[in-house]
């Protein structure tokens, strides 16, 4: 990533924290600091051993989950609430042997967000009416939610009012823990845009096209690749002590033509800000600095650029060299399925390869008639024409685990259907994580595994799907991924906890085509890091690169014990202390400070007590606005 200073439209974006005071986003502010959905075990993180997945036990663990789109888009919310229970449809989700679920958002929900003021959501039905029981003259008792109880949880005590977008997730986020259901995050878009994932980059480049549409929020502001990074490093602090969010995957589909250099993602070992390489990198040590327990998936890109000399042009083939039909500089795949540059530049965090896993995208014939596809195709065509060099490579030679981030698509009864069932029995086959795409049935080319009341399923593409879910070779459990909590309600799944302690070594489970354990396996445990409270700042942080949004930053210092906007007596000044200071300034009784964290936050006309002008003076402060705090004195 490149070190970009702020600007002062993204300064303008962060005070809209204070410019109503806190009420409008109080809640969900104090969500974001306070937030009580904490596992209370938190002891399901998931690390990688060569090509496979294993719990802290050391047991090997299989990810068969399926995507559900809607917080990347304009509604900022998952689709089919308008049509569906969330209870009724998560539970469902679990029944059905799903143990993970694949959201999609955009940076600019998540800058929402971050900076206290989360978007709006529409398109959904929620509402509990009347929202507690009233005794009529007769003494009869008409019980709440009596005439209207549809996602109650979403709506304030009015019973009406819809809450905000992050309300929402956090309580989506507590629903997922209370069916056995994990999460993946998949930043989608820089924008909240419903056809977001055409744009190629994962930041605003003028010359990109659609970049004033796709790249841009709804309030004018460019999306960088700094508020990428520091959004999603903000999502992981905030569920760094949470093992629902199991994973991250940084960006979806980077793509792009070879021959449109600068405006392509691509992968090779430069600092260029379009190399997904370095930008994936960088992010991930972000990420793993907060929380050292997080899966962090990797997606490919569209085109890698081959070796070797033209013969057409007779130089090097290079990134934006002009393609040709007969002597092409690149090797192709879908977007976001070009992970050829593993073997060449693999993504290697400071701490370590163990939370990596690569996540190509597959698709069939029906999406776009690939060139794979013009004969009469098997699993070995495949992988000759395609797969095995663009990244079953990568599983095979036990470099790295695999998750097919998004494979599905429409039942033709021909070659899509053809394509769909052999990549799903090399997934079982090779022990490859997978999310199926989609839940939803309005994905226009692929449909759905849900029609369109988001509860009854389409029975035929699920007994597809179903072959490849993690199961008992028996008596068809589905296994979860938490270790307390069986997945589902309706005593169709287990725990990975029972999957272990009953059935893994009598009957086994499909994985890898049929497996039962002898008891003569090793065991490659991994000891759970527990994160610390606050994030340090990176040792390589200057003035010069602090952000305006979640890096840490240091303040001039009047005592020992103290320093200046550090709120929370964190040891830094962090955008978390502005929100404290306003939450205190909405309702002191509720956050209260105290005497120590009140001469800290007292950085505006200091002496005066506290105000939302002390919680600017520190959004002020971390946009570099002001030198050092407090910003003033009392007179």
């Amino acid at each position: 990533m490149k070190k970009l200073r702020k600007t002062m439209a993204a300064f303008l974006a962060l005070t809209m924290l204070t410019a109503s005071g806190a009420a409008a986003g109080v809640s969900a502010v104090n969500a974001a600091e306070n937030k009580t959905a904490v596992d209370d075990c938190n002891d399901d993180w998931l690390h990688a051993v060569g090509s496979r997945l294993y719990d802290k036990d050391g047991n090997e663990v299989w990810i068969t989950g399926a995507n559900w789109f809607g917080f990347n888009c304009g509604e900022n919310l998952p689709h089919g609430l308008y049509a569906a229970d969330c209870d009724a449809f998560l539970s469902n989700v679990a029944d059905r042997g799903i143990n993970l679920i694949r959201f999609p958002v955009s940076t600019e929900l998540l800058l929402s967000w971050m900076n206290g003021t989360p978007n709006a959501v529409s398109s959904i039905n929620a509402g509990y009416n009347p929202p507690q029981d009233i005794v009529g003259e007769d003494g009869t008792v008409t019980p709440a939610g009596a005439y209207v109880n549809i996602n109650k949880d979403f709506v304030l005590e009015d019973g009406k009012t819809v809450k905000n977008s992050m309300e929402i997730f956090d309580i989506m986020m507590e629903k997922c823990k209370e069916y056995g259901i994990k999460v993946m995050i998949d930043i989608h878009s820089p924008a909240a845009h419903n056809s977001g994932h055409n744009y190629n980059l994962w930041y605003y480049d003028a010359s990109c096209p659609d970049a004033g549409n796709m790249a841009v929020t709804a309030d004018g502001v460019q999306v960088t690749t700094e508020m990428w990074m520091d959004t999603i490093v903000w999502l992981a602090d905030k569920y760094k002590n949470d093992d629902t969010i199991l994973a991250y995957d940084l960006k979806n589909e980077p793509h792009g033509k070879g021959q449109d250099g600068s405006v392509a993602a691509k992968w090779d070992d430069s600092t260029d800000e379009n190399n997904w390489a370095y930008a994936a990198t960088e992010c991930a040590n972000a990420i793993l600095a907060v929380n050292p327990n997080a899966l962090i998936l990797i997606e490919g890109v569209e085109q890698y650029c081959k070796d070797g000399i033209s013969s057409e042009a007779g130089v090097e083939y290079y990134w934006g060299m002009p393609d040709s039909r007969t002597d092409s500089p690149y090797h192709p795949a879908w977007w976001g399925g070009n992970l050829r540059g593993v073997r060449d530049y693999p993504i290697t965090p400071d701490s370590g390869t163990s939370q990596i896993v690569y996540s190509p995208h597959d698709y069939g014939p029906a999406v776009y008639a690939q060139t794979w596809f013009d004969k009469e195709f098997t699993t070995q065509t495949l992988l000759d024409d395609y797969w095995y060099d663009t990244w079953a490579y990568i599983n095979e030679e036990d470099i790295a685990p695999l998750l097919i981030g998004e494979w599905g698509g429409l039942l033709d009864g021909g070659k899509n259907e053809k394509w769909m069932t052999l990549l799903r029995d090399y997934m079982i086959e090779n022990h490859i994580n997978h999310t199926f795409w989609c839940l939803n049935p309005n994905s226009g080319d692929t449909e759905g595994l849900l029609e369109y009341d988001f509860l009854s399923w389409d029975e035929v593409k699920y007994e597809i799907f179903e072959q490849a879910i993690w199961q008992t070779q028996e008596t068809g459990k589905f296994i979860g991924l938490d270790h307390q909590k069986a997945l589902g309600i309706n005593d169709t799944g287990i725990s990975v906890s029972e999957f272990y302690e009953s059935y893994a070594y009598t009957e086994g489970s499909n994985i890898d085509g049929g497996t039962i354990l002898t008891g003569d396996e090793t065991k490659p445990t991994q000891e759970v890091i527990i994160p610390s409270d606050t994030t340090e700042p990176e040792t390589e942080t200057t003035t010069e690169e602090v952000t305006a949004t979640t890096a840490p930053t240091t303040a001039t210092t009047e005592a020992s014990d103290f320093i200046y906007g550090d709120a929370n007596l964190s040891g830094n000044v962090e955008i978390s202390d502005a929100v404290k200071i306003m939450s205190n300034v909405t309702d002191k009784v509720k956050y209260p400070l105290t005497d120590q964290e009140i001469n800290a936050a007292d950085v505006y006309q200091r002496g005066d007590g506290i105000s939302n002008m002390d919680a600017l003076a520190v959004q002020k402060k971390l946009a570099q606005l002001l030198t050092d705090l407090p910003e003033s004195h009392l007179e």
